[in-house]
């Protein structure tokens, strides 16, 4: 095998080994299990083993299953979108926008249409920020203002446009039926629309957010799980100043 190949590790490196977790509508006894081992070996995998089911109610199982593959991805040729843009904390960021804007940013969030978790927006912008980073409403170089969870994309256009925003911040955590591409395409299309998009920083984030999804979505930048405050903050700020050169 190639060195840039590698495959899933089990037990030992590149042995193809894989836990699979998944529910199929059967019922939790010996015919299920089979089912889903068959489901299993159809897909390709071998040596399925079925080592733990879980009775859902109404007709559903979950599974978890152990199984191989002989798939295998060639490292060398993987490209990815993320952003390049150096990291740096409050203090350097706060004495950098002081530098090269000799203003604060305004920062506009929320959480769009019927998302009603903050967690992820009260990370980046909240005084008390996540995981020993303050969010951005603690930067001496940024106006933060967070609009909340279930906020309309109107709504949230409307604010921005009315603080003069040069970002605006969405955080989207629901994702069933991909309802978090939807909302994220209608706020671009909706700033298209009122001549906005080209006028602010337009950045997503989420679990299922990544930098390429953004893009491809229409943002500037898209930060998802394992990134902070330090991380939007350097980002923006390093953005906005290369615009004035």
């Amino acid at each position: 095998m190639s060195k840039n190949i590698i495959r899933p590790y089990g037990d030992t490196l590149n042995d193809g080994k894989m836990q699979i977790s998944f529910a199929l509508p059967v019922s939790a006894d010996a015919f299920g299990k089979e089912a889903a081992r068959l489901l299993l070996i159809q897909m390709g995998f071998d040596d399925a083993e079925i080592t733990g089911m879980r009775d859902l109610r109404e007709g559903f199982t979950h599974f978890i299953a152990y199984a191989v593959t002989s798939a295998g991805i060639d490292t060398s040729k993987i490209k990815v979108k993320v952003v390049e843009t150096p990291v740096m904390d409050m203090e350097a960021t706060d004495a950098y926008i002081s530098e090269h804007l000799g203003r604060k940013i305004t920062v506009v969030g929320a959480c769009i249409e019927s998302d009603a978790h903050t967690v992820g927006i009260d990370a980046i912008m909240n005084m008390k920020g996540y995981n020993h980073r303050f969010g951005l409403e603690r930067y001496h170089g940024f106006n933060a203002i967070n609009m909340g969870a279930q906020v309309p994309s109107e709504e949230l256009l409307a604010r921005a446009r009315a603080e003069k925003a040069d970002v605006i911040l969405v955080s989207q955590v629901v994702t069933q039926k991909n309802i978090h591409i939807k909302n994220l395409t209608r706020l671009i299309e909706l700033a298209e629309a009122e001549g906005l998009r080209h006028k602010m920083l337009f950045i997503c984030g989420g679990p299922r957010i990544s930098h390429e999804l953004a893009i491809e979505l229409g943002y500037d930048a898209g930060f998802g799980t394992g990134t902070y405050s330090t991380d939007v903050a350097s980002f923006v700020a390093i953005t906005l100043a290369k615009q004035l050169t």
